[in-house]
């Protein structure tokens, strides 16, 4: 745990609930999206609350979501999504998710989304403000 913390110290903590297995007895596959979702909202409140990006009327949309499931998640579980950034461009950049368990001691679950940066008056791209830039350079690590 020592060295996922210290790799990835912008963090979520979040509870493995008995609701979130499937018929198999382990954390159904979509719920490691929602688990992901998770850590990007809370990284943003973070460091650059969403609210007050989409009250400019500009903020992130997910264009694309992988996951690679390593190991199966069962209830009861505490889990720690750590989350890095990558492949920042003018209007775009990547988040990844790494999944560890404490059950386990060991990451169980990976994945990424690609972000847009979108103007939800125009209805089109927009660029990455310096401010949210700078963010986000700060936490880039190599994929």
């Amino acid at each position: 745990m020592e060295q996922f913390i210290k790799r990835y110290p912008i963090r979520s903590q979040i509870n493995v609930a008995w609701g979130e297995m499937d018929a198999l007895q382990h954390v159904n596959n979509v719920v490691y999206f929602r688990y992901f979702e998770i850590a990007r909202i809370n990284f943003f409140n973070r460091f650059f609350p969403l609210d007050e990006m989409y009250k400019s009327g500009v903020g992130p949309v997910i264009s694309d979501n992988s996951a690679r499931y390593k190991r199966p998640v069962t209830f009861p579980d505490t889990l720690h999504v750590g989350v890095s950034i990558s492949d920042i461009q003018s209007d775009r950049f990547t988040m990844h998710y790494h999944i560890y368990s404490e059950q386990q001691q060991a990451i169980t679950t990976t994945g990424s989304s690609v972000a847009v940066m979108f103007n939800f008056h125009s209805q089109t791209k927009a660029e990455l403000t310096p401010e949210l830039l700078a963010v986000l350079h700060e936490h880039q690590q190599d994929a």
